[in-house]
């Protein structure tokens, strides 16, 4: 059985020298159709091994319930792994950061209002038991010491970032033995974290993206008779709305890339292929200011979004050759892409007054908070009475992330955690009025202390001084859109709604949903939720795998949040447009 060992000059697998020469590879970023054609062109580029991160908040959504199957089958995408030749680096945390919706932790943790993630809190490690209980023997075929492809499996992310608890990592690396894991075990951190998040007993690593000589002598001093590995190097970076598409030049990304190698250090490099944050999974980053993360995980990698090589790909082929074999296959040609342009969307559905066919109120003294009503994604729509007419100040305690204020079904004003916005004068028409709040999770912090990130309106919300009371609250996830009651309409509505539309394709293929015109929403094709789209960038495209699609009708559904495209109609086109870089 081929099974990793580590000696001071590196590792040996089933006896022999064995260099780790891998990419990540997020199987719940990419569409499952996809997963195959993603691994056949990692080996084609010189890898032995990918990695991937296990998205707990998906797996598990409630205590009680645990999917393995559809885009969540890791069983499979092992097995392909497997068939393609290639060995995995399994990274189940149960932290993962990845820039995901709350760093991968599920979000009915929080629902205990003192719960300490990441911690020996009890209530935590017990959920982390469970989890691993349902999650790792499905996948004790696939470990190395069984003949399967995973060589290594990870302990937590990056925890020396968050904690010096040597005890809680321990306590998770327990559970993972418990629950049949006999693959070795490894810690990653960014050089300066490295003597809070190591475990004795599991093999340290380092995260970071330049100066490697530098990094891997602290590491190396750290633990002198280890193997040196990198478990992310970083040749990319995410992006965040509001902000540019972050980009590194192929030639200066290899040039750093071949002075890890020739230290003769392991390596996977962050990302081989991003993927895409599908649907409300991308995550936030919080240092003073709350930042969401868009849709796309691009990650300017060598395989783009829809998994075509670029420039990096080639020059990152050529460094790997330099020290490994690589295929003598040519690079692979782009894939197929599909243009449909100006595909009407002819109806429509308002939320507001629809709202009670989508889910039933919840009545309650204050607003409830997402966990509270079980919910994990999306929105929730909060109304009350406005007990007098005339000039009103609301102001509401805390805002988790972004809400859109309408009276009597008319907006009247937005706020925006991001821009530290709290507070909204507007006039009331008359007594009893109706007051709906509809407020977006824009996606929960992924790293740091921000991760207990509960969401909703937090605390009190005041008018005029005073608590406002006898709420009722909608959880709106979207995670389906059958019970939308759409009609024919001839007018663009003035707050959200739902437009739909279909258009024909003759033969599926990869494409990009571009919203000109429409200013923030979501969008679904053939109920395959795309992800979030808004006006302010970079992203100004959603990538639409192509086996979302089919040959025939196919159909198209956009939430629009503010006013709708005058035209109300939408572009699939060819190419991509992740927004203007900072060169």
């Amino acid at each position: 059985m081929p099974v990793l060992q580590t000696d001071k000059a590196g590792f040996l697998l089933d006896g022999h020298p064995f260099r780790i020469l891998s990419g990540g590879l997020h199987y719940f970023r990419v569409h499952p159709e996809q997963w195959r054609d993603r691994l056949r062109k990692a080996r084609l580029m010189g890898l032995n091994t990918v990695e991937t991160y296990v998205p707990w908040n998906l797996h598990q959504p409630r205590p009680d319930r645990f999917v393995l199957d559809g885009g969540l089958d890791l069983p499979r995408f092992l097995e392909l792994a497997a068939a393609e030749g290639l060995h995995v680096l399994l990274r189940p945390g149960p932290y993962i950061c990845a820039e995901w919706e709350g760093g991968g932790l599920p979000s009915w943790l929080l629902a205990e209002p003192d719960i300490r993630l990441r911690s020996r809190d009890p209530r935590f490690l017990a959920a982390v038991d469970d989890f691993f209980a349902r999650l790792l023997p499905p996948l004790h075929p696939h470990l190395a010491s069984r003949g399967g492809p995973v060589l290594a499996v990870q302990v937590e992310n990056e925890y020396g970032a968050y904690g010096d608890d040597t005890a809680y990592l321990e306590r998770i690396a327990e559970s993972l033995r418990a629950h049949g894991v006999d693959v070795p075990l490894f810690t990653c951190d960014q050089p300066a974290d490295l003597e809070r998040g190591t475990l004795p007993g599991a093999l340290a690593t380092a995260n970071f993206g330049s100066r490697s000589a530098h990094h891997l002598s602290v590491l190396s001093a750290l633990r002198p008779e280890e193997p040196l590995m990198t478990t992310e190097f970083w040749i990319g970076w995410f992006d965040r709305w509001g902000a540019h598409h972050t980009v590194r030049e192929p030639d200066q990304a290899a040039g750093e890339l071949d002075e890890l190698l020739a230290t003769g250090a392991s390596v996977n490099f962050y990302m081989f292929h991003g993927g895409t944050n599908f649907g409300f999974t991308n995550g936030a980053n919080d240092k003073h200011t709350y930042r969401p993360t868009i849709t796309s995980y691009d990650y300017d990698a060598p395989l783009d979004e829809a998994g075509d090589p670029t420039e990096k790909y080639t020059a990152f082929r050529d460094v790997i050759a330099k020290y490994a074999p690589v295929p003598s296959d040519p690079t692979p040609s782009p894939g197929a892409k599909l243009a449909v342009p100006g595909v009407p969307l002819t109806e429509c559905a308002e939320l507001l007054p629809n709202a009670p066919a989508l889910a039933v109120g919840i009545h309650s003294r204050r607003p409830l908070t997402m966990e509270e009503l079980e919910q994990d994604f999306g929105f929730v729509l909060y109304e009350t009475a406005l007990p007098l007419p005339g000039a009103a100040l609301l102001e509401a305690e805390q805002v988790r992330d972004r809400a859109q204020v309408f009276v009597d079904g008319q907006p009247v004003g937005v706020l925006e955690r991001e821009n530290h916005e709290h507070a909204l004068a507007f006039m009331v028409p008359r007594a009893g009025s109706v007051l709906s709040v509809l407020v977006e999770n824009q996606g929960r912090v992924n790293y740091g202390q921000g991760i207990h990130d509960r969401k909703g309106l937090l605390g009190a919300v005041l008018l005029d001084g005073t608590e406002l009371t006898g709420w009722t609250s909608r959880s709106l996830p979207l995670d389906g859109l059958e019970e939308v009651p759409f009609a024919t309409g001839a007018t663009t509505p003035v707050g959200p709604a739902f437009h739909r539309g279909s258009f024909e394709v003759a033969e599926p293929a990869d494409t990009f949903l571009h919203l000109d015109g429409w200013t923030k929403g979501n969008a679904w094709v053939n109920g395959f939720a795309l992800g979030r789209y808004w006006s302010r960038g970079p992203q100004r495209s959603l990538y639409v795998p192509a086996p979302a699609l089919r040959a025939g009708t196919n159909e198209v559904v956009v939430l629009e949040l503010h006013a709708g495209h005058r035209a109300r109609t939408v572009d699939f086109r060819e190419t991509a447009d992740l927004g203007p870089t900072e060169q």
